[in-house]
Formats: structure tokens, sequence, C-alpha cells
């Protein structure tokens, strides 16, 4: 609480993802952002679901895997990450795009700047797959088209010097150490 009082911190700026889906879902009219991801993925079957994906119009590929996670570089430390995402610094202008255990082996995460507009389209053999924003999830039909950008505002993040980003992921991450000496 001193450390507040005596503006010993740093505000950090950190990107967000908005959503449109077509046609329209309740679920998130009001909350459309996400702090860490957003994340397609199926939802009641082991089958794997096919994601058609588009940055700014242009077709990029057709995923096919159990789902796709769109990350800031916030969320890059998360789920992305164990899904063998890279890590991206918070300052980094770019999103990172992580297919979920995908079918083919050259299907690699794709690190792109956060001024393009996604575009997904699914198609599996079920009726319906998952959104998820952060821990908010909602199930939508596969004729869904969901849209996904950076949101035009951020949210302000303190951080104290003893506890920068590097610092953390440093002592996360186990960086540097070796336990063998």
């Amino acid at each position: 609480m001193q450390k507040l009082l005596d503006n010993d911190y740093a505000i950090s700026k950190r990107t967000l993802l908005s959503i449109k889906t077509t046609p329209e879902y309740d679920n998130f009219s009001e909350l459309d952002f996400a702090l860490n991801e957003v994340t397609v993925a199926r939802k009641d079957t082991t089958s794997m679901i096919t994601i058609i994906t588009y940055l700014n119009g242009e077709y990029l590929t057709s995923y096919w895997a159990d789902g796709l996670i769109i990350s800031t570089p916030t969320g890059s430390t998360g789920y992305s990450l164990s899904c063998g995402g890279p890590v991206l610094t918070p300052n980094v202008e770019s999103l990172v795009i992580t297919p979920m255990a995908p079918h083919n082996l050259n299907a690699r995460p794709l690190v792109i700047p956060d001024d393009m507009e996604i575009e997904l389209r699914i198609s599996g053999r079920e009726e319906q797959f998952l959104i998820s924003l952060d821990s908010r999830i909602s199930a939508v039909s596969k004729d869904t088209v969901v849209k996904i950008k950076k949101s035009p505002f951020t949210i302000s993040i303190i951080e104290f010097k003893e506890e920068s980003f590097l610092n953390t992921i440093r002592k996360k991450l186990l960086w540097g150490e070796d336990k063998r000496n």
C-alpha cells in the first residue's frame, strides 16, 4: 500500500480483444472483450473441428484442430503458451494465433500485427462449438461467423519495479535455472 501512496510503480497499458458474431449472441453483447484470449473450441465431441481463418479478409488457412486461441500479449503467457505459443512482452503490438492440438503437424502458432481483423468460420460434425472470452464461455451454432479485433480501449495495470514482467516470467518459467548445479 505504501508503494501506491509513494507513487512507486509504473502503469502498463494492456491490449484487449473484442468479438462480433453473426448472428449476434446476447452472451457477448455487453462484455464483448477479453484481456487474455478468445478461444473457439469443439463442444460435445472428440472429433476435431475445422476453423477457416481469414486475416483482413484474406484467406490464411483452415486449421483442423480441437480449437484455436487468439491471444493478446498478456494472454500469451497462459493458455496459448501451454499449447506451444510464443511469449510476447506486454508492450508488443501483436496478437498470437495458436492452434489447439492440431491434426496437421505444420500448423504452427502465428504472430500477427494487432491491427488485423481475424474472421473465423467453423465447420464440424456437431451443430455447436464453444467460444470463450477469458473465463466467459458460450455455445454457438456452427454457422456462426466470429470476427475478432483489437479493442478500441486498453486496460491499465499497476506494475511494481521488483515485480516487472521480465522478472515475473523469469521466475515462473525458471529461466536461467539449472537444477543440476
